[in-house]
């Protein structure tokens, strides 16, 4: 991947080949970004993402801001998996510096990571049927998406960045009524993914546009480091919440779904869909666990620190976001700033594996193909 727009150099072509630039406006790209992609008529040969259009110096902020001011900045990586960027990044800092946060806090950490993942989930899998041409189930997906917004909004007022788990507790314990609210809603949406099944997954003409395309062996996946739902796409079953517990996670009984090429080749784009339609299953199975056991009383400000001054060490921490192995490396000198902060991104290594895996296939396939992956720019840019 590159940085800026270099002129093409036309030394390598052979006769008949074609650069066009894909992007950075366009509405399939899922953020903004330009892929550089090299034809042969309509088969690809070459793809090259160019990336950085949304670069906010993330990692340097995070320098010159208190440990505190930092989880703000988590919220707008993944903006559409901000409750799972907050857990990954106070899970960290927790670690460092020997907290242990009650009970009731950490059932709601891992509600609210649940509710996220099916909320990305539900936006990564409509933007992908738009993106093959299957509009309607995109309106009935972000419906349901909603719904979980709502239960964002009524905890603590955001529907979109939440500045919501902080290192030691929460910002707010969970308001009257919202366990009511979320068994209402798992009732709800747990029927909703069959028919999500009936009306895309199973559907003929988007099984003729994602089986056997994009496929990805799993050795590739491992190489790339990729993660998450498309490492699992690929057949291998690997989750940090199942092979390297943090939290509660070890609590819960829930399986981790992997593709096994039920329509095509292991590894294509059908595989990859349905991991993330399946997960969401799973997703429904801790939160009905994690809301009949929270425990009824508890002070979620009880472990909070007054002052966040770490000892000097480093920490390097991951979890399960919606796009896979999200992780933090936080060095700290003993003062209230850290001395460094980065961080590891799942959408960053799916994008790294684009060019391997889209390669003698058509234009209109790379659409399905990244869409197949779902990355988030802001996240990878940072």
């Amino acid at each position: 991947m590159t940085l800026g727009a270099p002129r093409v150099s036309t030394d390598n072509f052979a006769p008949g080949e074609l650069v066009l630039n894909m992007g950075p406006q366009h509405p399939s790209t899922h953020g903004v970004l330009r892929l550089q992609v090299k034809t042969d008529g309509e088969i690809i040969s070459e793809i090259k993402p160019f990336i950085g259009y949304l670069h906010r110096c993330f990692e340097k902020h995070c320098e010159n801001v208190t440990y505190e001011q930092v989880i703000p900045f988590t919220d707008r990586c993944d903006y559409l998996a901000s409750m799972a960027n907050n857990f990954g990044y106070v899970v960290a800092m927790e670690e460092l510096m020997e907290i242990k946060v009650p009970e009731r806090v950490e059932y709601i950490r891992v509600i609210m990571a649940e509710l996220q993942r099916i909320a990305s989930h539900l936006l990564a899998l409509g933007t992908f049927g738009l993106d093959v041409g299957a509009f309607t189930p995109f309106l009935y997906m972000f419906r349901d998406r909603e719904r979980i917004l709502d239960m964002f909004e009524m905890t603590c007022g955001a529907r979109l960045l939440y500045n919501y788990m902080w290192v030691g507790g929460l910002s707010h314990d969970l308001p009257i009524g919202f366990v009511e609210s979320a068994f209402r809603f798992l009732d709800y949406f747990e029927p909703k993914i069959e028919e999500y099944n009936n009306i895309l997954t199973y559907n003929k003409i988007f099984i003729e546009r994602t089986a056997d395309v994009g496929v990805m062996p799993a050795d590739v996946a491992i190489s790339y480091g990729v993660s998450g739902p498309n490492l699992r796409g690929s057949g291998v079953k690997w989750d940090i919440r199942k092979d390297e517990p943090y939290s509660i996670y070890d609590r819960f009984d829930f399986d981790v779904p992997v593709g096994i090429g039920e329509k095509g080749n292991l590894g294509d784009c059908w595989d990859r869909f349905n991991v993330r339609l399946t997960e969401m299953g799973e997703s429904i199975k801790i939160l009905r666990q994690a809301l009949t056991q929270i425990p009824k009383n508890g002070d979620v400000h009880q472990t909070i620190p007054k002052k966040i001054r770490p000892p000097k060490g480093s920490i390097y921490k991951r979890t399960e976001t919606p796009r896979g192995d999200l992780g933090f490396y936080i060095i700290s000198d003993g003062s209230p700033i850290p001395n460094r902060l980065k961080m590891r991104s799942p959408a960053f290594t799916a994008l790294s594996v684009l060019d391997e895996i889209g390669r003698g296939w058509m234009l209109s396939d790379v659409i399905a193909i990244l869409g197949s992956l779902d990355i988030v720019l802001g996240e990878i840019d940072r």
